[in-house]
């Protein structure tokens, strides 16, 4: 297990992102556990720069931290859906989906990244996901989604380059948490075998075994919920 005493969840009000506050609860009671969503006691407001400093400094007053969750992310709502080719894309669908996956990740990586923890190992983690893969990009289509995705893996391979020059005991990496039953994917499950669905709570618990391994040399990447290294 981690060494964690002062633990920050963004995006806590989805279902990967209550896993991991439910997980981490119980996992690590005496931590101090930060959940931010939009609403509940510890608010977020994604659209604000300086909501998203304000939720660093908040977070990082009882110490610095030792992991930073990022679980905020869009592949669909009412009115978007993945396109399945070119005639659907839209400048409307890039601009949610990468506003949601790859600036709102990146605006909190600036805040909180300073405030990890400099004498201990500390972990920034966002979920990223397999289809942000070009080199594992089979099927095609999902244009929009795979390229906010692939967006923020070079985010996390840049952060991981900088913050490792001047912390050299932070380790920053994306995370692919599978095919997870949550409203995220649901719509998708029926080409999904059961064997392969996985609870949120299943999930995440296999994220902290993959966080709990890594080491330096791994910093920058992506890897699944079972470990696997995910390939740019």
């Amino acid at each position: 297990m981690l060494t964690l005493k002062n633990v920050a969840v963004i995006g806590s009000s989805g279902g990967i992102g209550q896993a991991f506050v439910d997980v981490l609860s119980l996992q690590y009671p005496h931590a101090h556990l930060y959940p931010f969503s939009r609403t509940g006691k510890y608010q977020i407001d994604y659209a604000s720069e300086d909501s998203i400093a304000e939720a660093a400094h908040t977070a990082s007053n009882s110490g610095p931290l030792d992991l930073v969750i990022v679980t905020n992310g869009m592949l669909h709502s009412k009115e978007i859906m993945p396109e399945k080719s070119l005639k659907e894309l839209s400048r409307e669908k890039f601009h949610h989906l990468f506003e949601a996956n790859t600036i709102v990740p990146s605006l909190i990586a600036k805040h909180f990244l300073p405030h990890l923890n400099r004498d201990n190992i500390s972990i920034f983690a966002a979920l990223s996901a397999r289809v942000g893969s070009i080199s594992d990009n089979q099927l095609g289509g999902w244009y929009a989604y795979r390229a906010s995705k692939a967006a923020l893996n070079m985010i996390i391979k840049n952060a991981a380059i900088e913050i490792g020059r001047r912390n050299k005991n932070a380790i920053i990496v994306g995370l692919h948490p599978g095919t997870v039953d949550t409203d995220l994917s649901r719509p998708f499950h029926k080409n999904v075998p059961m064997d392969q669905l996985l609870t949120p709570h299943q999930s995440v618990t296999k994220l902290l075994e993959v966080l709990a391994s890594l080491t330096f040399s791994q910093s920058g990447k992506c890897f699944a919920w079972n470990g696997e290294e995910i390939l740019p």
